[in-house]
């Protein structure tokens, strides 16, 4: 996922904080072998479309393959709102995906209700500048990129955005696990979960003596009639 998510997990209970620094770590190592990846493999695309030259700004620009740069229309306080709401919504709906005391989504599908969440969230919000969400996926790239030949411009473009998608995701990463947490988590009875898994298993259990019932009931009759002598299969059709 992301630190920030992480982070909040630990907050939570729910991850060891022993670990957590490990799980960081590989979240921007991960990102950042990502973009060198991509650049190896794209290398000679990104030299043909761009004359030669690895570009921030501009039509030919290309660093924004790796990292996020904000619209021309949007500023440094709209970004930052922009990225606190669409994190809080992410680590909110998370932490609703993984609350065992949730009926949750079927065990083993919440990597894809995660992947559909994330698509969600950034068809609707992306548009102002790329929804990052992540400061793995944003920081770690961008830093590649000022080695890789872009230069340090990756760091001023956008007056000095760099920052914005590293701060703002932590920040609204707190705010939707806190949310979560007071609204929702902490409402929960222990002994619901068990009294509505006793209420299904109980009803699963009518449902199958009911049709074991069902089942058994044409040969009694069938049993009847051949007594009676008429014809089974005409009584029991009627």
């Amino acid at each position: 996922m992301a630190p920030y998510v992480d982070g909040n997990i630990g907050i939570a209970g729910m991850l060891k904080w022993t670990k957590l620094p490990f799980y960081i770590l590989a979240q921007f190592l991960g990102a950042f072998v990502g973009a060198a990846a991509v650049f190896g493999i794209y290398y000679d695309a990104f030299m043909n479309y761009s004359g030669g030259e690895l570009i921030v700004t501009g039509s030919n620009a290309t660093a924004h393959i790796f990292a996020t740069y904000p619209a021309p229309h949007l500023s440094l306080i709209s970004g930052f709102a922009d990225q606190v709401m669409s994190t809080a919504l992410l680590v909110l709906v998370v932490f609703a995906i993984f609350d065992t005391k949730n009926l949750g989504v079927p065990k083993g599908l919440e990597p894809i209700a995660v992947g559909l969440l994330i698509l969600l969230l950034t068809c609707s919000l992306g548009m102002n500048s790329g929804c990052a969400m992540n400061p793995a996926r944003d920081l770690s790239p961008r830093i590649f990129t000022a080695i890789a030949g872009w230069g340090f411009e990756v760091f001023t473009a956008g007056n000095n955005w760099w920052w914005v998608p590293t701060i703002a995701p932590m920040m609204g990463g707190v705010i939707g696990a806190f949310t979560y947490i007071i609204f929702i988590e902490i409402h929960h009875s222990d002994t619901h979960l068990e009294e509505d898994t006793d209420m299904y298993e109980k009803y699963e259990l009518t449902n199958m003596e009911k049709a074991e019932n069902l089942q058994s009931a044409p040969c009694l009759v069938l049993k009847q009639n051949d007594y009676i002598g008429h014809s089974a299969n005409t009584v029991c059709l009627s």
